[in-house]
């Protein structure tokens, strides 16, 4: 029987499935992991806000689902696409893939050759597609015609969509508590002479709020559209900018708000925080060809020659050629040479394109935070 649910691109290439997940339709910019494990984090990640996830490798959902592993409130990604969606077998999992994702109503397809879709998207780069899922019929032709009209997410404040619009403080054990077994990575309780931080929710995932918290820091998690003075008017020790989805240009307001605020705090930026601090300072920011999604990417540290395994997620990146004078780059991807760190000679700032908390294995990275920390 000819299968009816598809993944078209704007290129006309369609990719047939099957539903495993929400019943409904959706567009968004197709993009692939590389990561082998950690599906529900990157499903929860709100970094994938607006975008089309296909997951690389063949067998998800094994290990099921838990509210602990969960990186933020909900699911912001457009849909999923993988190879094979399997059952549970963990004695952790309190819920399916499958059920996580109909949970949030988000569309999903399975048994698609994403060997073949992920070489294509490497080929063209990441673009708009249309995710067929639902139940009212729609043609291949359709998809394909849909995809194209799709505006993309180039220029758009993509953080007020997924930023908590009432911000909150933050203690890791009241606030996210861990099983028994990893106690150890909330073991701070809330201090309250640890110094104040502000943290930018442009996306915020909680795992960077525990590491945050165990590099001793209280925090203050503050919306993506928050200005200066009402920083200034929480009295912090420093700003943190946190990662998030889409096009750094279209933040115009946390540039201005980083802009006003650098030599007052000190500041240390990660992913989309990291380009906003570059915009800030002068730099430009492009897209990349089909962007930085997984945990294996190597990035070099100029300052003591040291590499590192990170965790990323982005589309866009910082061109090395517009650095100021004033912004010194720090890290280098070892793939592709872009931009992967920055640090300002004069003010206290900071920044790296990686996610620091994220540990593929290693924890190659965790030091920045305690680097950071040790600013104040």
């Amino acid at each position: 029987m000819k299968r009816k649910h598809f993944l078209a691109l704007a290129d006309g290439s369609v990719f047939y499935g099957v539903p495993c997940g929400a019943p409904c339709d959706a567009l968004g910019e197709a993009v692939f992991n590389t990561g082998h494990t950690g599906y529900q984090e990157i499903v929860s990640d709100p970094s994938y806000a607006g975008q089309t996830v296909v997951l690389s490798a063949p067998e998800i959902g094994n290990y099921g689902c838990t509210p602990l592993d969960m990186e933020s409130r909900s699911l912001f990604l457009s849909g999923l696409i993988v190879r094979r969606m399997n059952e549970p077998s963990n004695w952790r999992s309190r819920e399916s893939f499958r059920e996580l994702l109909c949970r949030f109503g988000k569309p999903a397809l399975s048994d698609v050759d994403t060997r073949a879709l992920v070489l294509h998207l490497r080929r063209t780069g990441s673009q708009r597609s249309f995710l067929h899922a639902g139940d009212e019929p729609v043609t291949p032709e359709e998809g394909v015609a849909r995809a194209r009209q799709f505006a993309g997410l180039d220029g758009i404040d993509m953080t007020s969509r997924v930023t908590d619009p009432n911000g909150s403080y933050w203690e890791a054990r009241s606030s996210f508590p861990r099983e028994p077994e990893r106690k150890e990575e909330t073991a701070m309780f809330f201090d309250k002479e640890a110094p104040l931080l502000a943290a930018f929710d442009f996306g915020i995932k909680r795992s960077i709020l525990r590491s945050l918290s165990a590099a001793g820091f209280r925090i203050r998690v503050v919306p993506s559209g928050t200005n200066a003075g009402e920083i200034l008017a929480l009295k912090p020790d420093g700003l943190f900018l946190s990662n998030g989805p889409g096009d750094p240009a279209g933040v115009r307001g946390g540039i201005e708000t980083v802009r006003s605020l650098l030599g007052k705090l000190p500041i240390m930026g990660i992913c989309l925080g990291h380009q906003i601090l570059a915009t800030a300072c002068g730099a430009q920011t492009g897209r990349l060809k089909f962007g930085h999604h997984g945990c294996n990417h190597p990035v070099k540290n100029l300052l003591d020659d040291t590499v590192a395994i990170t965790s990323q997620n982005h589309n866009f990146a910082v061109v090395k050629d517009s650095l100021p004078p004033e912004l010194e780059l720090t890290h280098v991807n070892l793939n592709d040479g872009t931009v992967e760190g920055i640090r300002h000679q004069k003010a206290r700032a900071f920044s790296v394109q990686f996610h620091p908390e994220a540990a593929p294995g290693p924890h190659d990275a965790a030091n920045l935070f305690r680097r950071f920390r040790e600013m104040f």
